[in-house]
């Protein structure tokens, strides 16, 4: 099945003077043109190609890759505001529509919106800024230390609101920050606990010891490396654990604590030492 909106993988058919045509299902034949096709291309291949509505709503096919699909949330700057709405850059030739419906505020060129990208009822591409609609207000399925993807749209009194997985929204705790998140920025994540009525917390390391193990034998490889000593202890700053590691310092501060008490390493103020 082709879904407009999104990158598909579709069959060549046939050869014409302005492109190749790709088998599109219930769409027949998806045109991609000429200027796109890959050299050499034959009839049988393969393409993974971007399918969308063109100016003239034919659905047709692209070989380049948007910065976001349908169903799919995004940081995009306006190029143009007119009677319609605002247009935004989406890496793709036509411009993505943002409606005045789906708008929360006024904007001006150049400035950026968070979005979600959405098909209308003609199947068109659209973009909506009113996000929480799209939501899963009852998640489901979900385990502690799952890795997910979180999109962080919004500051509020506790951190972050972001969306896991383009499905549900969660928070992110300002306790549970050890780098800096951004606005608009997707990172990866874990589910830190579900709680009642639906709500999620998330956090950008495993949670509890889940990481150690994995951890423990990085610790003691770098210690190897290093003829058995780290300056990295239990005082050092957290941003130098992150330059190292790639970890919070709760995680690190955690490993090291339990390799100390398997007798594999000691613990001192000027760091660590392998026994």
């Amino acid at each position: 099945m082709v879904e407009v909106g999104r990158m598909n993988t579709l069959t060549v058919m046939r050869q014409a003077d302005f492109g190749v045509y790709l088998e599109g299902g219930e769409f027949g034949g998806i045109l991609l043109p000429k200027k796109e096709v890959p050299v050499g291309c034959q009839i049988g291949d393969q393409l993974e190609v971007f399918i969308y509505l063109d100016t003239d709503d034919f659905v047709v096919a692209s070989i380049n890759k948007p910065l976001v699909q349908v169903g799919e949330f995004a940081s995009l700057k306006v190029v143009e505001v007119n009677k319609v709405g605002a247009f935004l850059d989406w890496g793709m030739p036509k411009d993505l529509l943002l409606p005045y419906g789906e708008q929360q505020r006024a904007l001006e060129v150049d400035q950026r919106v968070m979005v979600r990208v959405y098909l209308d009822n003609s199947d068109r591409l659209a973009a909506s800024a009113k996000l929480e609609k799209f939501l899963d207000k009852e998640p489901q399925g979900l385990t502690v230390g799952d890795q997910v993807s979180l999109f962080a749209y919004r500051h509020n009194e506790l951190g972050f609101s972001v969306v896991v997985d383009n499905s549900y929204g969660a928070v992110l705790h300002t306790q549970d920050l050890f780098r800096t998140v951004r606005l608009g920025q997707t990172l990866t994540g874990y589910i830190k606990r579900v709680l009642a009525e639906g709500k999620v917390d998330v956090m950008l390391d495993k949670p509890g010891y889940a990481k150690v193990d994995e951890l423990s034998q990085r610790i003691l490889e770098n210690l190897d490396t290093h003829d058995g000593f780290s300056p990295l202890g239990d005082k050092s700053r957290p941003e130098d654990i992150y330059q190292e590691f790639g970890i919070s310092k709760r995680s690190y501060k955690m490993a090291i604590g339990t390799l100390m008490k398997q007798g594999l390493i000691s613990i001192s103020a000027d760091g660590i030492r392998k026994v």
